[in-house]
């Protein structure tokens, strides 16, 4: 398959999904683009903005994955600014902006997820699938997946090694962030699993329908 990943990080996504499938992968820090390039030299790495990427590029993938930015949806912004630890933001509407393109754009064999934290208000749109402290909104059917890591989040800090993922001595500016937001290696293998199957289903039916 030919799979854009967006807002790649380090590639925690990515770790499991073999070297069988043509990955490109977009990520706006050059850093951490180079970090994603040394753990998976078979996959195109673009530093680009992910966001005009998709919009220039939907039409070209089997199988989009996009994880836009969270803080400014997260809970935890909320409380900070009530807190006084951070300023308020206008929430960030990348995040809808390409559900809305997807849902109304996206090619019928493409299959495609975006992913992000819960929100501290309503979604705006109603995701397909609550995972954990993550909404999904796809356009193929996501089963339960149960969580084996049973770490805590807040106690990974830069020099942890997470995941099977090493950045110690990577020039990443925060390194506790990119280990932090990086997806469960085994959720990237199970959705993108099915994905496939929900492809799989399409053929069938594409056929039976001749």
């Amino acid at each position: 398959m030919k799979i854009l990943n967006l807002y790649a990080g380090i590639g925690g996504n990515r770790k499991l999904w073999g070297d069988e499938h043509e990955i490109t992968a977009v990520e706006y820090d050059e850093p951490t683009a180079e970090v994603y390039k040394s753990y998976f030299p078979n996959d195109t790495v673009i530093v680009a903005d992910a966001h005009q990427y998709l919009l220039e590029n939907f039409n070209d993938f089997d199988f989009i994955w996009s994880s836009p930015p969270c803080p400014t949806h997260s809970d935890i912004r909320r409380c900070g600014v009530h807190a006084g630890q951070y300023e308020a933001l206008y929430p960030e509407m990348g995040l809808y902006q390409e559900i809305i393109l997807l849902q109304n754009f996206a090619p019928k064999d493409c299959k495609w997820i975006i992913e992000n934290v819960r929100p501290y208000y309503d979604p705006l749109i109603p995701p397909n699938k609550k995972l954990h402290r993550h909404l999904y909104w796809s356009n193929f059917k996501i089963g339960n997946f149960q969580v084996t890591d049973d770490r805590k989040h807040s106690d990974i800090q830069g020099y942890s090694e997470v995941y099977g993922f090493d950045i110690k001595s990577s020039s990443i500016k925060d390194k506790r962030k990119a280990l932090r937001n990086m997806v469960d290696p085994k959720l990237g293998e199970y959705i993108l699993n099915c994905a496939i199957g929900s492809m799989q289903k399409y053929e069938q039916n594409t056929l039976f329908s001749l």
